[in-house]
């Protein structure tokens, strides 16, 4: 989410379901004993978050999607193809997936019709899906879904399209909004791997996380006049990824090239025919990923990384996973650069270790304010212990009206982001910078690629330090109603 050097607010998961050991009836059982042990019921439609409890489905564990998307600019028109491949982590009768605003044309679990409804939820629409024959605790399958429908069409819940005045597109999918391109598993516990195969006429750039493994000409496709030639571009992304860090766009652009720290792969994107205008801004990541990889002591978490830069059409900044979106007005102000390392920094904090549920988002922003106003400061900027105080001030009363950094009542707001980083501030002041570190670089080691929560942090806190009073220390920032005294800064005022 964005850190709009005065923040821009946009933002959304339960622990991954556990799988369960498969019942095995003794040798001796009567028969009937086997049949017993098999009970296929329906899958949950909700994880239960605490924040958006329909969000997200139980009964499954999504490992792959492949999604084939075929977009017509301007119209908007497009068809698509997700195949996924889960596996049960229960007895199925059916499952459910997000989708919103899609026409479902056809449903197959494991290469055979399936029975399916659609119908509405709270934050979208509710994909049911009945296999023809029900599905075994543990037991891997595919889901393939072919549907079809129009970037332009409203949608039950908030829009996941920002629409670009050439007739492209780019994806701004979270916290739920996923479900407006695909059918997907839309909670952040439920992590997979991605391919795509992005299909757009000639003279248009397709865009998606990960790399860029091939471009061929398309086969079929939406309706086009004759004499129009298609292109598919392929891509894949091998580290999991949660649904709501989607990044795919159709538009004019033109992609940049490079290289990071240790050989990392850098791809970026700018508006076609402005490659001299951002070319030396997107030159600037590598040297900020220099910089995070050093403050954090922990390596750059994927193989490939860009910036994604559109012509307009977005106002914000959003941590897509690989690849971060901004819109150009961001560019237009001096200390652009602190923006940029918000949304690097995420990729360590929201994208390799994603929060177990919505509730635990100071996580992925806490520290993505923070690092950036390091850098602010060190740029000259604005002096880090200013900005902390300042937040710490407003903080005391965000906390009883929006809740504090750690039980937040809802996305987006300061209390998770400026707030967020105020904890880790406040710990820094508490530990010392060499305890801090370590602190940090445990959480990102520990969970590289996992889910963790609020919980888990005050755990390893705990174990880093050897130190039990941290736990209580962290407990009282991230959940108390009112502001605790901010270690080494007596004189900082705020508590009501």
């Amino acid at each position: 989410m964005a850190e709009n050097w005065t923040r821009t607010a946009r933002s959304a998961t339960a622990t991954a379901v556990a799988l369960v050991a498969l019942a095995v009836a003794a040798p001796a059982a009567p028969a009937h004993a086997d049949a017993s042990a098999f009970d296929p019921r329906p899958g949950a439609d909700g994880l239960g978050d605490p924040l958006f409890p329909t969000l997200g489905n139980g009964g499954y564990d999504v490992r792959h999607y492949d999604l084939a998307f075929d977009f017509t600019p301007v119209g908007y028109d497009f068809t698509g193809t997700m195949r996924i491949a889960a596996r049960a982590t229960q007895d199925l009768s059916a499952f459910n997936l997000d989708v919103d605003s899609l026409a479902i044309d056809r449903v197959e679990v494991d290469g055979a019709a399936a029975a399916w409804t659609v119908r509405p939820g709270q934050s979208g629409q509710e994909l049911t899906v009945t296999p023809a024959e029900p599905l075994h605790d543990r037991a891997r399958f595919t889901v393939e879904v072919t549907y079809h429908g129009n970037g332009r069409t409203k949608p039950v819940g908030a829009p996941g399209w920002r629409y670009m005045s050439d007739g492209g597109f780019a994806s701004a999918a979270q916290a739920s909004r996923a479900d407006t391109f695909a059918p997907v598993n839309d909670h952040p516990s439920d992590k997979a791997t991605w391919s795509f195969h992005l299909t757009a006429p000639e003279g248009w750039t397709p865009a998606a996380n990960g790399n860029l493994t091939g471009v061929r000409k398309a086969k079929g496709g939406t309706r086009r006049t004759k004499g129009d030639t298609k292109r598919t571009w392929d891509f894949a992304l091998k580290s999991a990824m949660a649904p709501e860090l989607l990044g795919i766009s159709v538009n004019r652009q033109t992609y940049l090239y490079g290289r990071g720290p240790h050989g990392v792969k850098l791809r970026h994107l700018v508006p076609a025919g402005q490659r001299a205008k951002y070319a030396p801004v997107a030159a600037e990541t590598d040297g900020q990923m220099r910089w995070l990889e050093r403050t954090l002591g922990v390596r750059y978490p994927f193989d490939t990384y860009g910036v994604q830069i559109v012509r307009d059409g977005y106002a914000d900044a959003l941590e897509n996973q690989t690849l971060s979106l901004f819109g150009p007005a961001w560019f237009d102000r001096p200390t652009y650069s602190a923006t940029m390392v918000h949304e690097l920094t995420h990729q360590w904090f929201g994208d390799s270790v994603t929060p177990a549920t919505w509730q635990d988002a100071w996580l992925n922003e806490g520290p993505a304010v923070y690092y950036a106003a390091v850098w602010a400061d060190q740029k000259g900027y604005q002096p880090l212990e200013e900005k902390m105080r300042t937040a710490y001030e407003k903080l005391d009363a965000v906390r009883k009206s929006d809740g504090p950094p750690g039980r937040p009542t809802e996305l987006g707001g300061f209390n998770i982001y400026d707030g967020g980083a105020v904890v880790l501030y406040a710990l820094q002041q508490e530990l010392g910078q060499r305890e801090f570190d370590a602190v940090m670089k445990s959480w990102l080691t520990r969970h590289r690629e996992g889910n963790a929560g609020t919980r888990d942090f005050v755990d390893d806190a705990v174990a880093v330090t050897g130190d039990a009073s941290v736990g209580t220390f962290l407990e009282h920032w991230l959940y108390d109603l009112d502001n605790p005294p901010m270690p080494g800064h007596p004189d900082w005022g705020g508590a009501s």
